[in-house]
Order: C-alpha cells, then structure tokens, then sequence
C-alpha cells in the first residue's frame, strides 16, 4: 500500500478504522470512510447500514453504540442517525498535517513496477491543432501521477508518421506542391496540399491511383524519391511539434513513429500466422474476433499488402513488453479509437499473450468547435500555436491593467497564459466533450488556472514582505494554528486527491481539490492577519502560508501548470 496512506488526514483515518475493526470483529483493510455531506460533521462518515444488518440491529442504533464504545486519540465519534461521524481535534489536525506537509515525500507512494505512458501522438505534415491538447496535457499530467505514485514511467510519443495518408499528401505534393511556399510555411502548406486532395480526389481518378501507389513506395524499404519527401516533411514537423511541446513543458522519453516499428511488421505477421490467429479474407489478412464478442474483425494487411494502423500498433504493444515488461502501458487516445482499442487488445489476448491484460487506453472526450467536430480534410482547424498565442495575449493585457510595473511581464504573460489552457482542459472530466469557446477557455475568474497562480503568488509576496526565511515546524507552536481547520483539512486531504487521480486516471480529481486549497488558503489569509501580529503567532502563520505555497505549487507542478512568484 503507497506511503500516502499514513500522511495528513490518512493518519487518521488509518487510527479510525483500526478502531472500528476492532469493535466489529473485521479486517482493517475491509472497511471505508467516507466524506461526510455536511463537513461540519468532522472529516470522516461510517455508513452502519450493511453492519447493522450482519449485527441483527438498525443502522441508527449501531451507530449510537460504536459512538459510546470507540477510543481514538484525538478524535470524537458523534452518531447522526444511520452514519457514525468522526471529528479530529483541531489542535491534533494543524500539528500532524503541517508536519506532514513539510516533508519532502508529502503525497509520495511506494508503487513498483515501469508505466509505459503513450500520449500526444501528433500526425506528420499537419498543424497540432486545438483537439491535441487534452491527448498531451492530459499524457503528461498522468505521467507525473504514476511517478509521484512510485512508479517508473516511460513517456512516449508515437508519432502518425506511416500510413495511406501519406501516400495522398506525396501525390498532392507531385501534382501541385510549392518549394517556395513549403520554405516560408512548410506545415500550413502541406495542409493546404492535403485539403486540395481530399476536395479533388472524387472528381479525378488518377489521384487515388498515384496516392495508392507513392504509398507502395514508401513501404518498399527503398530509399527512393517518396521515401526523400516523406523524411523532408517530418522534419519540418518535428520543429513545430517540439516549440509547442517546450511551451507546454511536455517531455518525452522517447519520440518514436510508427516508421521505427517499419523493420517488425512483416516479423509481427509471421508471428500471428504461428499463433493460428490470422485468417484470409477477400486477399487481405485479418484476425476474426466474433468469438470475442467483437463483429468487426481486425485487418492486419491489405489485399494490394500494404500494413494498417492496426499492425504498426499490434508491433509497438510487442515492442514495448519487450523491452519495457510494463506493470502498465496506458494509451491516451481519444474515445473514438474505442473500438480500435478493443480490437487490436483482444488480438493480443487472442495470440496468447498474458500481459494484453495490462494495457489501458485512456479515452477523453472531443474539443469542439462550436460549429462542429475539428477536421483537417475540410481544413476546419484552430492551431493550438493560434490557441497559445492567443492567451499569452491576453494575459498581457489583463497584466498591464492590473500590474503595469511587474518585473519580466513578457515571461509572466506565458506562464499565465499558457497555464490558463491547461488547467482549463484539465478541470473537467476526462471523457465528456469539451466545446472550444474563448469566453471560457480564457476567463481570468471563478475555478480558473490563473486563480491558483495568483494563490501560489500571494503566498510568494506575503513571504517575501516578512523579509525574513519562512520559519520550520520545529520552531513554531502548531497549536496557534488550531483556529484554521478548513485550511488543514485541505492540506490533509492532499496526498487522497493525488491517489485517486492516479487510481482512477483522472487528473480532474487532483485539480479540483487544488481549488479546494486554494480556497481555504485565501480565506485563511483574508481572515487571519499573517504579518504585524506577536513574533510567536507571525510565525506560526508564515509557516503555514509556506505549506500552502509548497503544495500549491506541487499540485500544479504534476498537472503541468506554471507557478510565477509574481502576477
């Protein structure tokens, strides 16, 4: 079990259950608080509905018993009707959170084993385009989860550079492409090549025919003059990609395209023709998975025997267990590749491999624009460069209103801006649809990216005004913190946010509660005078300002957010 469990509010809520386990004559481990509805009822409920049952009594009377019965220090069972409430004492609260917090393992679990993280996955020879972000925010920030978790995390980014698309952009590239053009706006050009294909290639036969064939040549194996042009076009995306990626603070462990599993495909089929799994089917090869509950069968090869999205994915899953042997390989890919998910797992399980059962695709929700789906074939498409740039705009303006003399205000803007974006995709649910509308994106109010960094900030100025170092837990009274039990109790609760984020892969949970700090941290700072009170209660209060910039700003660290220490 992760260390978490034993930090902040989990100490007591181990203390709780050890109790309660006891008096029912049950396991430690078999028993869950909760939160109670009204959390002035204290920081943890026990439902006694289905022990009330097993014990032949109603809930309500259990309740009032084990209220009477338990002995936990510093904390005091009160029973309200069918659930048993526990309040800690708030002297307790302050001391054991803020000495917790102060330790550099606060939130750390001790999970073993490599996650191999596949996320942002960008096409070659096209713009990433607004309805990227979530696939790279999302990717990174659970990266930082599993690792904070205690595993070893393996980043990569498997980049759409092999497949029939790029067959039709070489064909449009022979038939209208411009060396000038591609010199000044390499990526906005070749976008605008593969628009003109997909509008003319229904009227003009002889396209499909040279797309069809500029593939056939680019899987040749051949040095020849497709496989020029295609290496030309990726380079030229790898620079745009990775200027994005910087200013997203997205890293990768390794950048790896479907053309560096090019050498595995035809050992990739030779292997599932030994495993009795692949089938023939009008000329193409195929997996059949009806016995799996699965109508659509899985194509492996093409009747003119070319690979498919599916193979190049089937050789990288193989790959990866191979040099990887991952507790877990997570691929952060939109919901609409569900089926595809399904299939190309259930052909792994199917050729008999153990570990298929250890891959988890994690699905997300569509950015929208608010006249329909992002597409590149009709060239509907908001850059996320466009996207970025125009926050970082923003933000300027609103800092030249509210902060003109601000020290590096070009540096701030970016941190704000760009901030602003990936919170904003991040504070919501993962696999609900998220319509793209400036009005929301980059509001500067309410549960926004940029309330947390003016939180982390105040705290910064507060520090820097006391014009001395932030007192330790050992030489302060943690009792002067007894008055502020909302602020400990969101501090205690920290290390839960970052396991359940982690456990149920979604970084919504941890963004949230950051609010949640956020927001007892400003209430305490509104309401209780930090500086220009006695040395001993300034100093208790600084020291808990300095907890709540610490993990203000590790909270926001994990979910890829900047944290200025001026706005």
């Amino acid at each position: 079990m992760p260390d978490t469990l034993h930090l902040g509010l989990d100490h007591f809520d181990v203390q709780i259950r050890s109790a309660l386990a006891q008096a029912l004559g049950l396991e430690k481990d078999s028993l869950k608080l909760e939160r109670p509805r009204d959390e002035k009822m204290g920081e943890f409920a026990f439902p006694c509905f289905r022990f009330a049952k097993e014990k032949k009594t109603n809930p309500a009377e259990l309740a009032k018993k084990l209220a009477g019965e338990l002995s936990v220090e510093f904390v005091a069972p009160s029973a309200a009707g069918p659930f048993l409430n526990f309040r800690v004492e708030p002297a307790a609260l302050a001391k054991r959170v803020a000495s917790d917090v102060s330790k550099p393992n606060y939130g750390c679990g001790n999970l073993e084993g490599k996650v191999v993280v596949e996320y942002s996955s960008p096409n070659i020879a096209k713009p990433m385009h607004v309805g990227h972000l979530r696939t790279t925010v999302i990717g990174a920030a659970l990266s930082r989860l599993a690792n904070r978790a205690g595993h070893e995390v393996v980043r990569i980014n498997h980049l759409g550079d092999w497949g029939s698309q790029f067959g039709k952009l070489v064909a449009a590239w022979n038939r209208w492409g411009s060396e000038e053009k591609l010199s000044v706006e390499p990526i906005d050009h070749l976008l605008e090549l593969y628009v003109r294909y997909h509008k003319e290639e229904e009227n003009d036969e002889s396209l499909p025919a040279a797309a069809k064939v500029a593939f056939q040549e680019l899987e040749s194996g051949e040095n020849n003059k497709t496989r020029v042009i295609w290496k030309r076009f990726t380079e030229y995306s790898l620079r745009e990609f990775n200027h994005i990626f910087d200013r997203l603070g997205s890293t990768f462990d390794f950048v790896r395209g479907e053309s560096w599993y090019e050498d595995q495909l035809d050992p990739l089929i030779d292997w599932l023709e030994s495993t009795g799994v692949l089938e023939e089917s009008d000329g193409a090869t195929i997996v059949d998975l009806k016995d799996h509950g699965i109508k659509t069968p899985c194509l492996v090869k093409t009747a003119h025997g070319t690979t498919l999205y599916a193979t190049r994915d089937l050789a990288a899953a193989k790959s990866r267990w191979e040099e990887f042997q991952f507790e877990r390989a997570l691929y952060v890919v939109g919901a609409e590749q569900n089926l595809h998910f399904q299939q190309f797992t259930t052909v792994l399980k199917k050729a008999g491999c153990e570990w298929a059962s250890r891959i988890e695709h994690i699905s997300f929700g569509l950015i929208r624009l608010q006249e329909g789906k992002l597409s590149t074939r009709e060239g509907r498409i908001l850059s996320l460069t466009e996207v970025l740039d125009r926050a970082v705009e923003l933000a300027a303006e609103i800092i030249e209103e509210k902060n003109p003399e601000l020290d590096h205000k070009e540096a701030v803007s970016e941190q704000v801006g760009v901030g602003a974006i990936i919170f904003h995709d991040l504070k919501h649910q993962r696999n609900k649809d998220v319509v793209f509308n400036w009005g929301e994106v980059l509001s500067f109010e309410g549960d926004t990216g940029p309330y947390l960094q003016y939180s982390h900030a105040r705290c910064c100025a507060i520090l820097r005004k006391a014009d001395r170092p932030a007192p330790s837990i050992d030489s302060i009274d943690l009792g002067l913190l007894s008055d502020s039990p909302e602020l400990f109790v969101a501090l205690g609760r920290y290390p839960q946010a970052l396991r359940e984020a982690w456990e149920k892969r979604e970084p919504m949970i941890l963004a949230q509660h950051l609010l949640k700090i956020a927001s007892a941290g400003n209430a305490f700072y509104h309401e209780k005078r930090v500086l220009g009170e006695s040395e001993e209660l300034e100093s208790a209060r600084l020291c808990a300002i300095d907890l709540l910039r610490k993990t203000l700003g590790d909270g926001l660290g994990i979910l890829g957010v900047p944290t200025p220490e001026e706005m």
